[in-house]
């Protein structure tokens, strides 16, 4: 959601922004195959019944919707994500880790499938234009694991314990799914800051490839 937030922003401002995403697991001692659904993790986790759960996700369900994401929360299947992360370092490395993103994104909460098994990684990998072959050998293998981790240790010295989290220039951050209008100030008031600012009235003396400029008295 805030992810989606954050698209919206950068429509209405007329900059040039470069988004790029990194890897984070909430949980990475989550198992591939979790026999508890949605709530009944959050119920376990947070030490809450069952029907605050389903209260609080219904909650998140409706920011969904206004925000134009489809939550599917009843059939959600929690998993272990290192192996979709390595598979998004693999797309980054073609140029297509927006489109990767994009469709595990969707895949895992609205479509309900299950993006810790490799099979489900490689269909959704080849459907955004990896190499089938490809893919299945690096899930085979350790491959991208330390592209992984190297992003999970840059969030540490950031100090970044959840997500989302924006980290702008490398010195600004927002923290959450923050409403439109809130990216949208942040973003104006660091490009603003970011300008470069004449601190003459008048023309100097000034040099390019052509030679020398000297202003006339």
């Amino acid at each position: 959601m805030g992810k989606k937030r954050l698209e919206d922003a950068i429509k209405k401002i007329d900059h040039p922004i470069e988004v790029t995403y990194r890897c984070f697991e909430l949980d990475p001692t989550m198992e591939r195959d979790v026999k508890d659904n949605m709530y009944e993790k959050l119920a376990k986790k947070y030490g809450m019944s069952i029907e605050t759960a389903k209260a609080n996700t219904a909650n998140m369900t409706q920011m969904g919707k206004e925000a134009g994401v489809d939550f599917k929360f009843e059939t959600l299947i929690l998993t272990n994500t290192f192996d979709a992360h390595r598979v998004t370092m693999l797309a980054k490395k073609h140029g297509l880790m927006h489109e990767m993103t994009d469709r595990i994104l969707l895949a895992y909460f609205t479509e309900s499938k299950h993006i810790g098994d490799h099979e489900t990684l490689t269909e959704l990998a080849a459907e955004v234009g990896l190499n089938r072959e490809e893919v299945e050998k690096m899930l085979a293998s350790d491959e991208m694991s330390d592209a992984v981790r190297a992003d999970q240790q840059t969030g540490q010295q950031y100090g970044i314990t959840g997500v989302p989290f924006f980290l702008i220039n490398k010195k600004y951050a927002l923290t959450g799914a923050q409403p439109t209008d809130v990216f949208v100030n942040a973003l104006k008031k660091i490009i603003s800051e970011d300008e470069v600012t004449s601190l003459n009235e008048e023309d100097g003396a000034s040099c390019d490839d052509d030679g020398c400029d000297i202003p006339q008295k």
